[in-house]
């Protein structure tokens, strides 16, 4: 038996999210489908990060175990195959270890929120990046967003939902910047609050458009009550970058 790991590119728009379930098209099950029509084992795929319906990955990890005896080349390429026509790519794949995991693994997660500032609507990107008609202050909004580096309860920017046992997580690092007419807001971080990173990017369109000051971000995060939270930012301009392993 060998552990492959793969890394993986998607469109998050037609799919309930990367976990498999019952009420629609998950990421999961299509790479497990496709394992499945090429080498005729069932097997479950791990994946680095549980990403939400629509939301979008530049760089996920995932890793699974294959009785079949077959080099990682031929993994791409015929996952590749059999993954047409879903919007999911298999970037590279490599024989790993067999106690790698793609989650527990995993040291560090970069991710991506774009906020498309222009007044005409989104075309090539729609469903890709998050419309906003009005301009937005980048420099208030990064200097605000400095407030959430470091270890805290993050309580208020956690959704209701969340399964994470404990809210304390510790932000490496955060940086909002102009690129042409788009905001990106840039996260690092070990792991990952449900809905953190969205809430997070609500909370500095706020700023931006100078309802919020950088004091009452401040004030939220401390406040450490969803209640307190700004708008939460749709799934479709939020990506997995790529994720970091020792």
């Amino acid at each position: 038996m060998a552990r492959f790991k793969l890394t993986l590119e998607y469109d998050g728009g037609p799919f309930v999210g990367w976990q498999r379930q019952d009420n629609g098209p998950s990421v999961q099950h299509a790479v497990e489908d496709a394992i499945q029509k090429f080498s005729g084992e069932t097997v479950t795929v791990y994946g680095s990060g549980r990403t939400d319906a629509g939301v979008h990955a530049l760089g996920q990890i995932a890793h699974f175990d294959l009785d079949k005896q077959t080099q990682a080349n031929r993994v791409r390429e015929a996952l590749n195959y059999h993954l047409k026509p879903d919007p999911i790519a298999v970037l590279a794949a490599e024989e790993t270890t067999a106690d790698f995991h793609a989650r527990f693994d995993a040291t560090e997660r970069h991710y991506l929120y774009r906020l498309a500032t222009r007044r005409a609507p989104l075309a090539l990107d729609r469903g890709r990046a998050w419309h906003i008609v009005q301009s937005l202050d980048v420099e208030k909004m990064d200097d605000a967003a400095q407030v959430l580096v470091g270890k805290h309860d993050f309580t208020t920017f956690r959704a209701a939902q969340c399964q994470a046992k404990s809210p304390i997580k510790t932000l490496s690092k955060i940086s909002v910047s102009q690129a042409a007419d788009e905001i990106h807001v840039s996260v690092c971080a070990p792991s990952f609050l449900h809905h953190q990173v969205r809430s997070i990017a609500g909370s500095l369109k706020m700023v931006g458009e100078g309802k919020w000051t950088k004091n009452d971000l401040d004030s939220a995060l401390k406040a450490c009550d969803r209640a307190a939270c700004g708008i939460v930012a749709p799934p479709d301009g939020l990506y997995l970058v790529k994720v970091l392993y020792d």
